[in-house]
This record gives structure tokens, C-alpha cells and sequence, in this order.
């Protein structure tokens, strides 16, 4: 995965790699970006995390437009503790489905996981694509961890089994409370734009765990529905 640029300019590049990092690490990345575009060489200096143990300080050593070696240096944080939130979402046409991606993982949100409804309009999702948005989103916006990224499932292979101790917040367009979070391992549940059917959204509220709730009085895109509920509830949750 190539860095992204940090903000604000001409501060250090941060680049996430898929390996456990640890002091005195020398490790190999793509040259590409470092050196061919950002034009890196041996003594400069970019931040590394891996969603494991934090982030690091890391020298590079070699530069050459296809490898780059990297020796790591101090760290300079933990991994942040996340906030144990999951998004359930059905999914959505691309380009809408890569913005509620990157900005799902700047919120915080701990899992992201995909579920098939009779009114999914889009079945076949590019998991690869998706996890390079999340990545790059955490890369600019200064996260030391990536949400997991689960399967698509069917909705009610999702219901039958649920957590018992996860609550699962249903944005049911028909009417609910309104959304009052409360402390503890929580989901929120966003429809397709189509909606749910009737019979899904009775199997929703059948569920023990399950809370019907509204976002207001607006109709909203799946999209903007499930970026409002994550907000409310990091709020909520003190995390905002």
C-alpha cells in the first residue's frame, strides 16, 4: 500500500504495512510512491503503523524507484482503543459504498460487515477495493487501526446469529424511538435504499437484542442514515 501524504504539508508521510513492526525492523516496501513520486531517499524519515502495536518512526536506509528499505526507529503511539461499534449495512452502488467506507473508518467504527436483503441492489462486493479505501483513510486522518472488514452475509444468517450481548440498533424507516444510545457492545443495522421488506423487518424486531429507532424527520440515503447513526452514537459513547 502507498503512503498518503500527511497533513498539513510537509509533515511525515504515513504508511501502513501488514506486518507486526517492532524496534530495529528492517523491512521492504513498493518504491513507487516514496521514491519515485515523493522522492524519498536514504536518511528521510516517514510514520508507519501496522493495527497491531501502534505507530512507528522509520528511517529509510535504500531508496530505488521500485524497493525501498526501511529501518524502523521508536514508537510514537499504541494502537488506539476503538470504540466496540459495528456497522451492519446493506450494500450500496459504488462510489457511495467507497465514501461510506472511508468515512465509516474515520469515525472509529470497529467492523464493518456487508448483509444481503431481499432489496440489495448490489451482491458482489470488491472487498480488496474496499479495504484500500479504509486503509488510505487511516493513513490520512492519523488512525493506528483499520475496521475489520467481514463477508457479506445474508440478513438472516446475520440474525440467527446474533451476540446476545450486542445491541442492535435497526434504522427502521417505518418508526422507532429516537436514538439514545446506551453503554456496551453495539451494531447498527442500515437497510438498502429500497428499504426492508415487511417480513425482514418483523425478523429484525423478533430479535431479543434488537432496537427500533428513528434518525429523525428526514428521509435519508443508506449512506447518510448509517453516517448519522455511527455520530450519534460515538457521541454518545464519548468518543466524538
Amino acid at each position: 500500500m502507498v503512503a498518503t501524504p500527511a497533513w498539513p504539508p510537509h509533515s511525515l508521510p504515513r504508511l501502513y504495512v501488514d506486518q507486526p513492526l517492532a524496534q530495529g525492523l528492517s523491512l521492504t516496501v513498493d518504491g513507487n510512491y516514496l521514491a519515485a513520486v515523493l522522492r524519498l531517499g536514504p536518511g528521510d524519515k516517514v510514520k508507519l503503523f501496522d493495527d497491531r502495536t501502534g505507530e512507528w518512526l522509520a528511517k529509510i536506509a535504500e531508496a530505488g524507484r521500485k524497493r525501498v528499505t526501511l529501518s524502523v526507529g521508536e514508537r510514537l503511539q499504541e494502537r488506539e482503543s476503538v470504540p466496540d461499534l459495528w456497522l451492519v449495512f446493506a450494500p450500496i452502488k459504488r462510489g457511495r459504498i467507497d465514501w461510506l467506507v472511508e468515512k465509516a473508518t474515520e469515525l472509529g467504527i470497529a467492523r464493518l460487515l456487508p448483509v444481503i436483503t431481499n432489496r440489495t441492489i448490489v451482491e458482489r462486493l470488491n472487498l480488496e477495493r474496499l479495504r484500500a479505501h479504509a486503509i488510505e483513510a487511516a493513513e490520512q486522518c492519523g488512525r493506528t487501526a483499520l475496521p475489520e472488514l467481514a463477508e457479506p452475509q445474508k440478513l438472516d444468517a446475520v440474525l440467527q446469529s446474533w451476540p446476545e450481548d450486542r445491541l442492535l440498533y435497526f434504522a427502521d424507516e417505518g418508526g422507532g424511538e429516537p436514538f439514545a444510545p446506551t453503554p456496551g457492545p453495539a451494531a447498527i443495522l442500515i437497510g438498502p435504499e429500497g428499504g426492508f421488506t415487511g417480513a425482514e423487518r418483523a425478523a429484525i424486531r423478533a430479535l431479543p437484542r434488537a432496537r427500533s429507532i428513528t434518525l429523525g424527520p428526514r428521509i435519508l440515503r443508506a449512506d447518510t442514515a448509517a453516517l448519522t447513526a455511527v455520530s450519534l452514537w460515538m457521541r454518545a459513547a464519548g468518543d466524538w
